[in-house]
């Protein structure tokens, strides 16, 4: 009696395990299909042709979701004078993101990434405002900097493209919530370097399922495992250990 208590619990908990990784599997599903979605989405939005950045009066209804990776296109005017340069490791290497405030003509300033320079002597350094056309995507602000290399705005160290931090210590008023990555249009003199935005997703979802749904199939072999040795020594051929020898079949 106590070993078959012992095998019902041992057969609910393995329902419960069987209910808990085919519900995951399901879960990752879903976030496969949310992730498909989302690089078919940005493939577009890279790949359309550049319209006008969100202006002013659509600024509260900016977000990551339907608008980062936008393929933009905006003009106005660099200063040089309030960049800011933003640690930043890249394919070229150890650097920094050149952000530079771009004054439009329709009031308002966007923060852009002109690209990577590998030390701040190639960072452009005009006296004076010059005009300037920019096409890339655009892209949300960064908060914070992380944990371990928060941004330092008294200081002058920055590990995040923080839109809100870097307007209130360069003093910029109608600051966009976003910014720009500047696309791989040559500078003068070679730097900064744009056209380094990357843009990829991890897109684990499909194995994950695949493990859950595997240990969820183990789970069901182990409980399934008594019935199936039954059936088997059921259908397995009896040997009549009685009979003579030579009468053995």
């Amino acid at each position: 009696m106590a070993g078959r208590a012992r095998r019902g619990v041992a057969l609910a908990m393995g329902a419960l395990l069987f209910a808990g990784f085919t519900a995951l599997g399901a879960w990752q599903l879903q976030r496969l299909a949310w992730k498909l979605d989302l690089i078919a989405r940005v493939a577009a939005r890279t790949e359309a042709a550049p319209a006008p950045p969100p202006s002013p009066e659509t600024w509260s209804g900016v977000t990551a979701k339907r608008d980062e990776y936008r393929h933009v296109r905006i003009a106005g005017t660099f200063d040089d004078r309030r960049q800011t340069l933003v640690q930043a490791v890249t394919a070229l290497g150890p650097g920094y993101w050149v952000m530079t405030p771009l004054a439009t003509a329709d009031g308002y300033t966007v923060l852009v990434n002109r690209g990577f320079v590998p030390g701040p002597e190639q960072a452009p350094a005009s006296a004076q405002p010059h005009p300037a056309a920019v096409t890339g995507l655009l892209r949300i602000s960064e908060p914070h900097g992380g944990f371990l290399r928060a941004n330092a705005p008294a200081a002058g160290r920055w590990y995040s493209r923080d839109v809100a931090a870097i307007g209130q210590a360069r003093g910029l008023r109608g600051l966009a919530p976003y910014f720009i990555d500047a696309d791989a249009t040559p500078n003068p003199g070679g730097w900064p370097r744009g056209g380094l935005t990357v843009v990829r997703f991890r897109n684990p979802h499909l194995a994950y399922a695949m493990t859950w749904f595997s240990l969820a199939a183990m789970v069901a072999l182990w409980g399934a495992w008594p019935a199936i040795e039954a059936a088997r020594r059921r259908r397995a051929p009896r040997t009549d250990l009685s009979a003579p020898d030579g009468l053995r079949t």
